[in-house]
C-alpha cells in the first residue's frame, strides 16, 4: 500500500486549474457535468483512503472490537507513519461525517419545510384578497396555486430562503410552461407538463424552485413587479431550467465533496457559477433573446439587494452576477463534449482526468493490500 494510499487526498489539487479554466471556456452544461464528476471520483477515492487509514489506527487503540491481528506489525508496516496518519484518520473521519450529514439533514430540512408551508399542488392555505390581475396570465399557473399569502412561508427564513434569482436547484421534471406563447419550438419536450408556478403576495423580492414531482415554482409578487413582462418570462425559463436539468444533484455532490475533502472547494465554487450559466443559457433559447435575459438577471439581483435570504444547506448561490450579465451579451457558447487536448483548457482537463484516474488506482490498489494483509493477520 505505502504512499498510495495518500495520494488520492492530495490529488484534488489536479484539477484546480479546470475548475477555472471550465467556467471560461466550456459549455455550462459540460463544464457542470464534467466538473462534478471529477469531484465525485475523488471524493470517493480520499474517502475510502481516509477509511483505510482509520482501520489501520483504530486498530492500535485498546479496547477496540477489531480482531487483534489487525494490529500486527505486518498491518501496520502497510502504512507510513501508522501511528499518525492512523491515529490522525479517525478524527478526520468522523468530521467528514459529521459535516456531511449535517448538510444533507440541513438540505431535507428546508425542503420538507418549504413543502409544508406551501402545500400540495393545486391548493393554498388561504385565498389572498386582492390577487394581482397582472400577474394572472402567469406561465402553467395550476387551478388553485393562486398567489398564497404570507402564512404560507410558516416555516421562517428557511421555507422562503435561496432567495434572489433562481438559488435554489432542486430536482423535478417538466420543461416549457403550457401557458403564454412560447418563443421558440420546445421540440418533444413542449407536449410535457412543465412544474406548477406559485405566487406570494409578499413585497420581499425572491424566488426559487422546490424539489418534488414535477417540481414547483415559487416567486414572489415584490420579484415580478419590478420585471417586464418578457423579464418575467426569462425569470420562470431560469427557474424551469434548474428543475429540469435537476442542478440541485450536482449541487449537493459538489458541496458534499468540499464538505469530505477541501482541495475540492474550488470545483464547487465553479460549479455553482456554471449551474446558474447553464439555466441563463436554456433561458435565453427558450426566451429568443438573451439581452432580455440578461436584464431580468440584473433587475432581480438589484431589487434583491440586502434581502435576508438563508441558502439551502449553503448551496444555493446567484454567483457572480455581473459575470452572467457579460456572458449573456456575449454570443452563445459552443457546446463541445470534450475540449482539444491542444487548448489550456483541453489540456487542464487531461490533467484533471488523469489525477482523477490515478486516484482511483491508488485507492483500488490500497484497499486490496490492506484486504489481502488483513486476512492473512486475521486467524479465521
Amino acid at each position: 500500500m505505502g504512499v498510495f494510499v495518500f495520494l488520492p487526498l492530495v490529488l484534488p489539487l489536479s484539477a484546480w486549474p479546470v475548475a477555472r479554466l471550465a467556467e471560461v471556456h466550456l459549455h455550462p452544461r459540460t463544464a457542470t457535468r464534467l466538473l462534478t464528476a471529477f469531484a465525485v471520483v475523488m471524493v470517493v477515492c480520499s474517502t475510502l483512503c481516509l477509511a483505510l487509514l482509520m482501520v489501520v489506527g483504530t486498530a492500535q487503540l485498546p479496547g477496540n472490537p477489531l480482531p487483534d491481528g489487525w494490529s500486527d506489525p505486518e498491518v501496520r508496516a502497510a502504512v507510513p507513519q501508522d501511528e499518525v496518519a492512523g491515529r490522525a484518520a479517525v478524527p478526520a473521519l468522523c468530521v467528514v461525517a459529521a459535516a456531511c450529514a449535517r448538510t444533507l439533514w440541513r438540505h431535507r430540512r428546508v425542503t420538507s419545510r418549504a413543502r409544508r408551508a406551501l402545500g400540495p399542488v393545486g391548493t393554498t392555505p388561504q385565498t389572498p384578497r386582492r390577487p394581482a390581475r397582472r400577474f394572472a396570465a402567469l406561465p402553467n399557473r395550476p387551478h388553485g396555486s393562486s398567489p398564497t399569502p404570507d402564512s404560507a412561508r410558516a416555516g421562517g427564513p428557511s421555507s422562503r430562503s435561496w432567495g434572489r434569482l433562481a438559488t435554489a436547484r432542486t430536482g423535478g421534471h417538466g420543461s416549457r410552461p403550457s401557458g403564454g406563447r412560447p418563443e421558440r419550438d420546445a421540440g418533444p419536450r413542449a407536449a410535457q407538463p412543465g412544474p406548477a408556478v406559485a405566487v406570494l403576495p409578499d413585497r420581499t423580492p425572491y424566488a426559487y424552485a422546490l424539489p418534488g414531482g414535477r417540481g414547483r415554482i415559487v416567486v414572489t409578487t415584490g420579484l415580478l413587479s419590478g420585471l417586464a413582462p418578457a423579464e418575467r418570462r426569462a425569470l420562470f425559463a431560469h427557474e424551469r431550467a434548474h428543475l429540469v436539468a435537476r442542478h440541485h444533484r450536482h449541487l449537493l455532490a459538489v458541496h458534499l465533496a468540499a464538505r469530505a475533502n477541501p482541495f475540492l472547494r474550488p470545483l464547487r465554487t465553479a460549479v455553482v457559477y456554471t449551474a446558474e450559466r447553464w439555466a441563463d443559457e436554456e433561458a435565453a433559447h427558450a426566451v429568443g433573446d438573451r439581452r432580455t435575459v440578461a436584464r431580468a438577471i440584473g433587475k432581480a439581483a438589484l431589487l434583491s439587494r440586502g434581502t435576508p435570504a438563508p441558502t439551502l444547506a449553503a448551496l444555493a448561490s446567484t454567483g457572480p452576477v455581473p459575470r452572467r450579465v457579460a456572458a449573456l451579451l456575449a454570443p452563445a457558447p459552443v457546446a463541445r463534449t470534450w475540449p482539444s487536448a491542444f487548448t489550456s483548457v483541453g489540456l487542464a482537463v487531461w490533467c484533471a482526468a488523469a489525477g482523477a484516474l490515478v486516484s482511483a488506482m491508488s485507492s483500488a490498489n490500497s484497499a486490496v493490500t490492506l484486504f489481502r494483509i488483513l486476512r492473512a493477520a486475521t486467524p479465521l
